[in-house]
C-alpha cells in the first residue's frame, strides 16, 4: 500500500494542497535539463546524444575521451536526428574515429572526424537513413533507407551507402513494408536483419533473416532464422565469435536466444522482459563483454535492472547499478566496460559507465543538473490495484511532498493521473522533475501501466488489442478510485493528463467515464477515423489491432472517438498541440476544442508553431507546463504560489 510522506522541516507552513511554493520551477526544468539518448563506445571514447531544449531541441552527439574531456561531434547548426518512421532513433554511427550522422534539416548523412567539419556523403534527395553499421571491408554503410520520392508510396529497404560518399547507393534487401537492425557478422560474410509487414507492428510479429554477402557486395539467398506471425524478434546481434543472438517473445516473454546448429537456444528462460518495444531504431538491451558474458537489461514487472549472463551455465547475476529505469534501450558494451542510459527513483536518467571487472560505476552525464532538497522529492512507489473483471493493473504512485509545507488536517490532495504514450509503452520510474513539479506543489500523481503496457509479458501487452479506449480508460479510472478509497486523493479533484496516445486515453476517459473533473491532452487523438486515414506509414495500420481493421470497423472507430461524443463530456479540458505534428495532425486538437467550446464547457487550446510530435523547445516546454498548472488552479480553485502567465479559458 502506498504511503503519504510528510515534510520533515521543523516548522512547515500549513497551506492547501496545490498552493505550496515549489523549489522546482518550469525555468529550472528546461534550463538545466537535456534529453539523453543513443550511447556508443568507439575505441577508448564514449559517445552519447543530448537533446537540448535550450537550443530548440537540437540533438548533439557528445564524445568523451579517457582524460575526461568532452566535445561536441556535430557543431551548430547540425542536428543529429533522423525522421525514418518519424520517431527516428539510430541517427548516428561511431566507428574507427569517425562519426556518420543523419542531419535533421535535410536528412542527409554527414561524416565527421574529431575536430573536423561535417561533410555530406549522401545526395540532396527525398531519402532518409537510420540504424547503420560499418562494412569496413567494402568501405560502405549498411543501413535502413526510407525513400519518399513518391509520398503516396514510401519504400523502406536495407541499402548500402559508400562511406566516403563516392559511388552509387545500392539496395541489398527489399520487399517488406518495414526493415530494421541490419547487423554484419564479425568477418563481414553474413548480414542479419529484421522485417515485418502491415498490419503488424514490430512488437506483434517480426521475421529475422540472414543472407551471405557475396564477393560483389550483393546478398545471396535470404534465409528466415526466427520470428514470424505472432512472434516478436528484437535486436539481432553477432557475438565476437560470430554466433547470431537475438531476443524473442516466442514463450510470451522477450527472452535471449542464440542461433545454434540445431536452431534457437534459450540462454536463460525467464518470466521477464529482455527487450523494449521497437518504437525507435538502434535500441539495444544487451551486449557482449570481453570475458564471454552478456550484459543485459531485464524488466521484471516494470522494474529494470542491469545484469551479467553467463551463456554457458545460464547463470544471471544482477549488477549493483542504479538502473530501475533503462531509458529507451540504450546500452553499449566493449571489453570490460558497459555504458548505459539508466536512472532510479532517486536519480534522473544518466549516462553511466560500468567497470564490469569490479562493478564500479560512475556518472558521465545526467539529464538534469537541478539540485533539489531530497526531503522535497517524492520517490516512485510501485502499486498493484484491481481493475475491471478482477484482473490486476499496475502503476507508479507519487505522494505530495515538500519539506517546507504541510496540508491542513483532514485535507486530501488533488490527484493527477498520467496515461503514458504509445500506447505500447510504459511509465518510467527514474527521477523526473516534471513529475516532482506537481508533487512539490501538493499534487498526488499516479503514472498508470494500464493493460497493453510493456514489462509484464505478451499476454498483458495484448490486453489492448481490440480494446484501446476501453481497457486503458478502465485502468486509469480504477487507479484514481483506488487511491481515493485509500484516502490518498480527493475524489472531487481528479485530473487526467496524457501525451499522444495517452492524450487519446485522456480524452476518452473524460468523455466515456464519470470519474475525472479535469484533463489535459498533449497532441492527443480525438478522432480515430481521421487518424486511420491521415497518419504516417509506420503507424498507418497500428489501429487495425488496437481498434479494428479499417474501413470495415468504421462504426467501432466512431464509437470510440471522443469527438463524436462530446455531449457526454462535462468537465474542463486543456489541449496543447504542435502545429508541425505529422503523427497526430493539429486538426485533432482543433476539432475537439471547437466541439467542447461550442458546448459551453470550460476549455483552453494552446497551439505551438514549429513543434512536432513532442515539444523540444525550452520556451514551449515551460509554457505548456505552467499553462497546465494555471488551468488546474482555476478549475480546482486553489491559489498559485507562482506568478504565471494566464491562459485564456473559454466558458470559464
Amino acid at each position: 500500500m502506498p504511503t503519504s510522506d510528510n515534510p520533515t522541516a521543523s516548522n512547515p507552513t500549513v497551506a492547501p494542497y496545490g498552493s505550496w511554493r515549489s523549489p522546482i520551477t518550469a525555468d529550472a526544468i528546461v534550463a538545466e535539463a537535456v534529453g539523453l539518448g543513443q550511447v556508443a563506445i568507439d575505441g577508448d571514447a564514449v559517445l552519447w546524444t543530448e537533446s537540448r531544449p535550450s537550443e530548440g531541441g537540437r540533438s548533439v552527439i557528445m564524445r568523451m575521451t579517457p582524460d575526461g574531456s568532452v566535445v561536441e561531434v556535430n557543431p551548430r547548426p547540425y542536428n543529429a536526428r533522423t525522421r525514418v518512421h518519424e520517431y527516428g532513433g539510430g541517427a548516428w554511427l561511431a566507428a574507427d574515429g569517425a562519426v556518420w550522422f543523419s542531419n535533421f534539416d535535410d536528412q542527409r548523412i554527414y561524416r565527421v572526424y574529431a575536430g573536423g567539419r561535417p561533410g555530406a556523403i549522401t545526395p540532396n534527395a527525398p531519402l532518409r537513413y537510420a540504424d547503420a553499421v560499418l562494412d569496413s571491408l567494402r568501405h560502405r554503410l549498411i543501413c535502413v533507407r526510407e525513400d519518399h520520392t513518391d509520398p503516396d508510396r514510401i519504400v523502406n529497404t536495407i541499402a548500402a551507402i559508400p562511406s566516403n560518399g563516392i559511388g552509387a547507393q545500392t539496395v541489398l534487401a527489399s520487399g517488406w513494408d518495414f526493415v530494421a537492425a541490419p547487423r554484419l557478422s564479425p568477418n563481414g560474410g553474413t548480414l542479419a536483419w529484421l522485417s515485418w509487414n502491415h498490419p503488424d507492428m514490430p512488437w506483434d510479429g517480426t521475421q529475422l533473416w540472414t543472407a551471405d554477402v557475396r564477393s560483389d557486395g550483393a546478398l545471396g539467398q535470404a534465409t528466415p532464422v526466427a520470428g514470424g506471425a505472432g512472434v516478436s524478434v528484437f535486436q539481432p546481434e553477432w557475438s565476437p565469435d560470430g554466433i547470431l543472438h537475438y531476443v524473442s517473445d516466442q514463450t510470451g516473454w522477450w527472452n535471449l536466444y542464440r542461433h545454434g546448429p540445431n536452431g534457437p537456444e534459450a540462454l536463460h528462460p525467464d518470466d521477464a522482459e529482455y527487450a523494449r518495444p521497437q518504437w525507435i531504431f538502434g535500441a539495444r538491451t544487451y551486449g557482449f563483454a570481453g570475458n564471454g558474458s552478456i550484459v543485459c537489461a531485464v524488466n521484471r514487472r516494470g522494474q529494470w535492472s542491469l545484469n551479467l549472463l553467463n551463456p554457458d551455465d545460464e547463470q544471471l547475476s544482477e549488477l549493483d547499478v542504479p538502473a530501475s529505469e533503462m531509458g529507451r534501450g540504450d546500452l553499449a558494451v566493449s571489453g570490460r566496460t558497459a555504458v548505459v542510459l539508466a536512472g532510479a527513483a532517486e536519480r534522473p536518467l544518466s549516462v553511466l559507465r560500468v567497470d564490469l571487472s569490479n562493478g564500479y560505476w560512475d556518472t558521465l552525464r545526467q539529464s538534469s543538473a537541478a539540485s533539489v532538497d531530497p526531503d522535497s522529492l517524492s520517490p516512485a512507489q510501485t502499486i498493484e490495484f484491481p481493475s475491471n473483471e478482477g484482473r490486476p493493473a499496475y502503476a507508479l504512485y507519487y505522494a505530495p511532498r515538500n519539506a517546507e509545507f504541510v496540508a491542513p488536517d483532514g485535507a486530501q490532495p488533488p490527484l493527477l493521473v498520467i496515461s503514458h504514450g504509445g500506447p505500447t509503452g510504459a511509465a518510467a520510474g527514474a527521477l523526473d522533475l516534471s513529475i516532482q513539479y506537481w508533487t512539490t506543489r501538493g499534487f498526488a500523481v499516479v503514472d498508470v501501466n494500464y493493460g497493453g503496457s510493456v514489462g509484464y509479458g505478451r499476454e498483458y501487452r495484448q490486453l489492448l488489442n481490440g480494446n484501446w479506449g476501453v481497457v486503458d480508460v478502465d485502468d486509469c479510472a480504477n487507479a484514481a478510485l483506488h487511491l481515493v478509497h485509500q484516502g490518498l486523493a480527493d475524489g472531487s479533484r481528479l485530473a487526467i493528463r496524457g501525451v499522444s496516445a495517452g492524450g487519446y486515453t485522456t480524452l476518452a476517459a473524460l468523455t466515456f467515464r464519470n470519474v475525472f473533473s479535469a484533463g489535459a491532452s498533449y497532441y492527443g487523438i480525438s478522432d480515430l477515423e481521421a487518424l486511420a486515414t491521415d497518419t504516417h506509414k509506420f503507424e498507418s495500420r497500428y489501429l487495425d489491432r488496437l481498434i479494428a481493421p479499417y474501413p470495415e470497423g468504421a462504426d467501432t472507430y466512431r464509437r470510440r472517438s471522443p469527438i463524436h461524443h462530446v455531449a457526454s463530456l462535462s468537465c474542463p479540458i486543456i489541449l496543447l498541440q504542435g502545429l508541425d505534428d505529422r503523427i497526430v495532425p493539429p486538426n485533432q486538437a482543433e476539432m475537439m476544442f471547437n466541439a467542447v467550446q461550442s458546448k459551453g464547457i470550460p476549455c483552453a487550446y494552446l497551439p505551438f508553431p514549429g513543434e512536432q510530435h513532442g515539444f523540444r523547445r525550452a520556451e514551449n516546454i515551460k509554457r505548456a507546463l505552467e499553462a497546465e498548472l494555471y488551468f488546474y488552479s482555476q478549475v480546482f480553485g486553489f491559489q498559485l504560489a507562482d506568478t504565471i502567465e494566464p491562459v485564456e479559458i473559454a466558458n470559464l
